[in-house]
């Protein structure tokens, strides 16, 4: 039989959440920083991106405004992913939060420090439209929602947690809340209260008496002995 320890009167962490609550949108911002990262270097084979049209071309602009936002909404969703951890998964949203505003506004700002040119939309106007959608503008305000969503469900305190099944085969030893030789404070009380209705002081609980009567000499010489009983 195995043994398990346990400490009496413990409370939950605030900062402790369950893995559900980043699991799911942490996986959907992994897929949406991979997207973001790598459709620059393998989205024209299907005609899909921006110029130079050469698959897996490297220029300081991809890096700039699509490896690196992409990868920081990668690394954010593995926080989300992997963690139980409430301070942990707010950071991971944060992180996501700011590569999609990255996504978003780095195209507008990026002349002011000449990080390059992205290039222009291979194809029709039409298709131009869904490229920039695609690879900047839209999918950053995708990833800035389900970053939003995934910072509020991990500021949501109150964690329910379940009561271990008991198991045959383990033994639970408990060990105190408080450490060896000390006790725990008991509150400071000032008099006991009643409550209800008093009881009448008249009543008394019967007790019983023994009386030594006197032999009356003309009846009997011996002694008698009367048990009665007083109210």
């Amino acid at each position: 039989m195995s043994t398990r320890v346990t400490h009496a009167a413990t409370t939950p962490s605030r900062l402790a959440m369950p893995r559900s609550r980043g699991g799911f949108i942490g996986f959907l911002l992994i897929l949406l920083g991979a997207w973001g990262a790598l459709i620059p270097f393998f989205g024209h084979s299907f005609g899909y991106g921006f110029t130079p049209d050469n698959t897996w071309t490297w220029t300081a602009a991809r890096g700039w405004l699509e490896v690196l936002p992409g990868g920081a909404t990668f690394l954010g969703g593995l926080m989300l992913l992997g963690t139980a951890h409430r301070g942990m998964a707010m950071l991971g949203s944060w992180l996501a939060a700011a590569a999609g505003a990255w996504f978003v506004l780095g195209t507008v700002i990026a002349p002011l420090w000449s990080a390059g040119n992205i290039g222009t939309p291979i194809g029709s106007t039409d298709h131009a439209v869904l490229e920039r959608i695609g690879m900047f503008t839209g999918l950053g305000l995708v990833i800035i929602f389900l970053a939003a969503a995934a910072s509020g469900r991990a500021s949501v305190s109150g964690v329910v947690t379940a009561a271990p099944v008991a198991d045959p085969d383990v033994e639970v030893v408990q060990l105190p809340a408080y450490p060896e030789g000390t006790t725990e404070p008991q509150p400071a009380t000032t008099g006991a209260t009643t409550t209800g209705r008093r009881a009448s002081s008249s009543w008394r609980k019967p007790t019983a008496t023994t009386e030594t009567i006197p032999s009356d000499p003309a009846y009997s010489a011996n002694t008698t002995t009367n048990t009665t009983t007083q109210p």
